[in-house]
């Protein structure tokens, strides 16, 4: 093969490798610096973070709004520690990021040098692929095996190690690359699933009595909306979708069912629609992990259906409802070679259940608007209620609004409350959902996304961990609203903690924090929303505004979202 001769340096030939796989930014915080510096040199944005943590939340929400594999940057030692939470969240939720993560010198090895470990065996439980670059030869090539690693088959996190002695040569070598081609798109490659297991899924789907879609982020992920949008209408099946799944088909549809598993009790917008799925014959899963929130801990799926599951990986095949038909593949590409094989075959069954199943999900939905009137319409006193204040979104949300929230109760008000409708896009941290993802995960989608407007909710639990970043909003010339439901309180811990355990324990309680002084004082907008007159208001101001909007609103701590057993220790407002 012949390669292309060039003159650089070390780390010069890792900007080259990393533009060459469609790089245009990198969250980092300096180090490793000569890399920093040549990426820079090359054109390669820097999005400085305030924490690691927050570097990798950014990172997710680029790569998951982008559809590119996003990069990360970190010191070895402390800082390397603190990519932990943001690789193990994009692991369990399949979302692709390298991490370039600066290593002591290789004649320092096992000297007890400075922030010396072993960070091999620190990301081994966090990424599917780690690897350590020992000699400049072979910098492209490890690059790409990141890349691969990162975005082929379930995406997941790779990690590049690089010796700070190899990367801070001064020296401009005669380097001799080989490799051309781009891989900083996910998924990588598609794979469709086993043509005959697609027919025999297609004949259960339109023979079923009473057949559902439950699906999960691997459509998402996949860009499968359109395929799986397709069978809804042309084949007249109810879907149904995970918190993750949450815009994989209109919610104003009439055969869609809407965010289900465990957020369907009291004023939970699938509650009254939950027999669709607990009664259904056969249960087509795409890109559903069948994990327990989305299943009610593993109640909300009958255990005498007919499972038919597509999912890129076949571990998650049957995990945990077996399988009849394993369709191992694509998301994509495997639901538009089921619609082909479903188009060949006899509609009359489907379509004559279709007017049944519209009024069935009508009236679902009608006793949904009847349940949370007195939150969406009651709220006249203050404070203001979440569910007030999701409902008063809807006139400012643009058709390709993107909505982000933060864990615990913020992503239960986004899934519930706010329509999954036109372009909309919902990014939740769903994978191990922790605290701290809201803010900073809105800020990648922006740097992605730049001429559509985001919108955050977090907590103010979840917001005192990246409080930080807000002076990153304002030096990298970001801008989201964000609004923090000021309610002084670990919510979901709290009623958790009463609901189990009867008690809760004092670091359930927040002191009060001035959250719109706190932007303010990083220069942006803050805003105080304290009255369910003043909503109107506060949001016009805020969409019209320029830059990083912070809203500090403050609610009930009696608030508590559709979660069943937490529900239970709730006193009722």
């Amino acid at each position: 093969m012949k390669g292309t001769p060039v003159q650089g340096t070390n780390a010069q030939i890792v900007a080259r490798c990393l533009k060459r796989h469609g790089v245009t930014e990198l969250f980092g915080q300096s180090n490793p610096t000569k890399i920093t510096l040549a990426c820079i040199e090359a054109g390669i944005r820097q999005v400085g973070y305030r924490q690691e943590n927050s570097g990798a939340y950014m990172a997710q929400g680029y790569g998951m709004a982008s559809g590119k594999v996003p990069v990360v940057t970190a010191q070895n030692g402390p800082a390397a520690t603190l990519l932990v939470p943001g690789l193990a969240e994009c692991l369990k939720a399949s979302h692709p990021v390298v991490a370039i993560v600066q290593q002591i010198s290789r004649h320092d090895y096992e000297k007890n040098a400075f922030q010396e470990m072993d960070h091999e065996a620190l990301f081994s439980g966090c990424a599917k692929w780690v690897k350590t670059v020992l000699t400049a030869d072979r910098i492209e090539d490890y690059i790409d095996m990141a890349f691969t690693a990162a975005a082929g088959g379930r995406p997941g996190p790779a990690v590049l190690l690089f010796p700070v002695d190899l990367f801070n040569d001064d020296t401009a070598y005669a380097h001799t690359l080989y490799r051309q081609e781009s891989l900083g798109r996910y998924p990588l490659d598609r794979t469709a699933a086993d043509p005959e297991q697609v027919r025999r899924a297609a004949r259960l789907l339109m023979e079923a009595k009473a057949p559902v879609i439950y699906a999960g982020g691997g459509v998402i992920s996949s860009g499968a909306q359109a395929e799986l949008r397709e069978i809804q209408e042309s084949y007249h099946i109810p879907v149904a979708t995970t918190m993750m799944g949450k815009g994989s088909v209109d919610e104003t549809h009439p055969l869609s069912i809407g965010v289900s598993g465990y957020i369907t009790g009291k004023r939970g917008m699938a509650k009254f629609l939950k027999p669709m799925l607990s009664e259904a014959d056969v249960v087509l899963l795409v890109g559903n992990r069948t994990n327990q929130n989305g299943t009610d801990s593993w109640t909300l799926l009958p255990k005498n259906a007919v499972y038919i599951h597509i999912d890129v990986d076949s571990m998650e095949i049957g995990r945990n409802y077996e399988a009849s038909v394993r369709l191992l593949g694509d998301a994509k590409l495997t639901l538009a070679a089921l619609s082909r094989e479903m188009a060949a075959l006899d509609p009359t069954l489907r379509r004559s259940r279709r007017a049944e199943l519209e009024q069935q999900i009508a009236q679902g939905r009608a006793r949904h608007l009847e349940e949370i009137r007195d939150v969406t319409e009651g709220n006249t006193r203050a404070p203001v209620m979440p569910e007030r204040l999701m409902t008063a979104l809807e006139p400012y949300l643009e058709d390709d609004h993107i909505l982000v929230a933060d864990a615990s109760f913020s992503s239960i008000w986004i899934a519930n409350y706010i329509r999954a409708e036109k372009k909309r896009e919902f990014y939740l941290p769903r994978g191990l959902a922790g605290l701290g993802w809201g803010l900073p995960m809105a800020m990648g989608i922006k740097v992605a996304q730049p001429g559509r407007k985001v919108f955050c909710l977090s907590g103010d639990g979840g917001f005192a961990h990246v409080w930080s970043e807000l002076e990153t909003c304002k030096r990298e010339g970001i801008d989201v609203v964000c609004v923090v439901l000021n309610n002084e309180l670990l919510g979901y811990q709290y009623y958790a903690e009463h609901a189990k355990f009867g008690a809760n324990t004092n670091a359930c309680y927040i002191h009060p924090v001035d959250y719109a002084k706190l932007a303010q004082a990083c220069g942006l907008t803050g805003l105080t929303l304290r009255d369910p007159a003043e909503i109107d208001t506060v949001l016009q101001q805020a969409f019209a505004a320029e830059g990083t909007v912070v809203i500090d609103m403050h609610t009930d701590d009696r608030c508590v979202p559709p979660v069943s057993l937490l529900q239970t220790a709730a006193p009722q407002i």
